[in-house]
């Protein structure tokens, strides 16, 4: 694994040519229109790049993106890989730790995810203050690679807190409505059963999905800091529970995925004049 991810980071650091990444995006279903406010923009298929899995996604595009947004320069990943797909969680996360093996000391990662706290609608955002893992396994298992991070990395700060001050000043900024909460991440790739949605929020979360626990723990082992959003595309409530198909999904995270640029775009801004 080390030799392979030194054989990627070194491919990217030619292909960049002296590109030096200060953050890191990973834009899930439906989320990738951010990528429009990238200026100077290189874009690179995964498949190009040693090593890197290919997204089997249909909304997932595949391409790692290079440019400058607010004045951070950014490597951001239009496409995520997931468990469901038949890869290891050591292959989930492998772009994550290339990124940070290129440099970046903060990670934004998004996704598309149910809501189940019945104060919230769809096509509304979250930002994620922490997570549950329910997804039965850990990026960080088996042999340790101790030039990535220590054995037994510390959770307790996974979602950084003075970035999510600069992104919850935006929203207020904005005057939009953003809430807060915990995210759960279940290996799907089938939706919840009514009997789980309420299962989940018994044990404390505000919405579930598919992804983004394996990347955060990947990047909290490297030393990364983390913030984190759901766009809520449909709801695991009593009573508000529907059919959901693919479309319904990206349908949603269009209209979540506005409001979440927007507010991404001004705690960027806001995280550039505080450095």
């Amino acid at each position: 694994m080390w030799t392979e991810l030194n054989e990627a980071a070194n491919f990217l650091k030619k292909e960049l040519q002296g590109f030096q990444p200060e953050i890191g995006l990973v834009l899930g279903t439906g989320l990738g229109q951010l990528m429009k406010e990238m200026k100077d923009a290189q874009r690179i298929p995964y498949s190009a790049i040693p090593h890197f899995p290919t997204s089997t996604v249909q909304s997932h595009a595949g391409e790692l993106h290079a440019g400058t947004i607010q004045g951070f320069k950014v490597l951001g990943m239009k496409g995520r890989f997931h468990y469901y797909e038949g890869y290891s969680l050591a292959q989930v996360v492998f772009p994550i730790r290339v990124m940070g093996m290129l440099g970046i000391t903060h990670l934004v990662v998004t996704n598309a995810a149910g809501g189940v706290n019945p104060d919230m609608e769809v096509g509304e955002v979250m930002m994620i203050t922490d997570h549950l893992n329910l997804l039965g396994d850990s990026p960080l298992s088996g042999p340790n690679i101790e030039q990535l991070g220590p054995r037994f990395p510390d959770m307790h700060d996974s979602y950084d807190a003075t970035w999510a001050g600069y992104f919850r000043q935006a929203a207020q900024h904005l005057n939009t409505k953003m809430h807060e909460g915990v995210y759960a991440a279940l290996k799907g790739p089938a939706l919840e059963t009514p009997a789980e949605y309420r299962w989940i929020r018994t044990i404390g979360a505000d919405a579930v999905g598919m992804s983004t626990v394996p990347e955060v723990l990947a990047a909290r082992h490297m030393g990364i800091g983390c913030s984190g959003f759901s766009a809520i595309t449909d709801l695991g409530v009593p009573g508000r529970i529907r059919k959901v198909v693919l479309q319904d999904v990206l349908n949603a995270a269009e209209t979540a995925g506005k409001t979440m640029s927007e507010i991404i775009l001004g705690g960027l801004r806001l995280a550039q004049e505080a450095k």
